[in-house]
């Protein structure tokens, strides 16, 4: 049964776990966690709660106010779940926007790129921000927030180094920063909280 789940399926049971929760709950428990790990959209959501539920992986409950109903796992489902995550991971495959406009660079207008590299820093610096202030017991938890932490701060280093040729100016032209070499911490050792 597990070949049949996709990833967004074993993630939603992985949540259910926890206890019940609405469709709403769900996306917000993706929102604080998986988000920048797993695209998961408010249709795949629902999408995906209906057919475990036609499965018979979930249960709903009763529906409450504005139509919201808690889906529960059911004893199939916490099978499913047990061998899905017991899988081998697929290789992960990165979309990453930037890269294709950077890629195909030559075609845009001069400063174009590099108000594109801008915008990215600016959300690379916010997502980093994001990952330091999140705090947990769970080891498992703290590892995928490490990687979070060492993935945007790669990223801004990167953008740091594009060369000015390529991107026509300097994207830290604007009084912008990057995170300091005294602010950067190995993967893995502890985070100052």
């Amino acid at each position: 049964m597990a070949d049949e789940l996709n990833a967004t399926q074993g993630s939603l049971l992985g949540f259910l776990h926890e206890g019940p929760k609405t469709g709403w709950e769900l996306l917000q428990a993706v929102e604080i966690g998986l988000s920048r790990f797993w695209n998961v959209t408010p249709s795949h959501v629902y999408r995906e709660l209906q057919s475990l539920s036609e499965r018979k992986l979930v249960t709903a409950g009763q529906r409450e106010a504005r139509d919201r109903r808690a889906f529960s796992i059911t004893a199939a489902g916490r099978r499913a779940f047990k061998a899905w995550i017991a899988e081998e991971p697929r290789p992960e495959q990165i979309r990453f926007p930037l890269l294709v406009k950077i890629w195909f660079g030559k075609h845009l207008e001069p400063g174009a790129l590099a108000e594109f590299v801008e915008a990215s820093r600016r959300e690379h610096e916010d997502r980093l921000r994001l990952y330091e202030e999140i705090t947990t017991t769970d080891p498992h938890i703290a590892a995928v927030v490490d990687f979070g932490v060492a993935y945007e701060r790669a990223i801004l280093d990167w953008l740091a180094e594009l060369p000015t040729s390529l991107i026509g100016r300097s994207p830290l032209s604007r009084g912008s920063r990057v995170p300091s070499p005294a602010r950067r911490v190995p993967p893995g050792s502890p985070r100052p909280r």
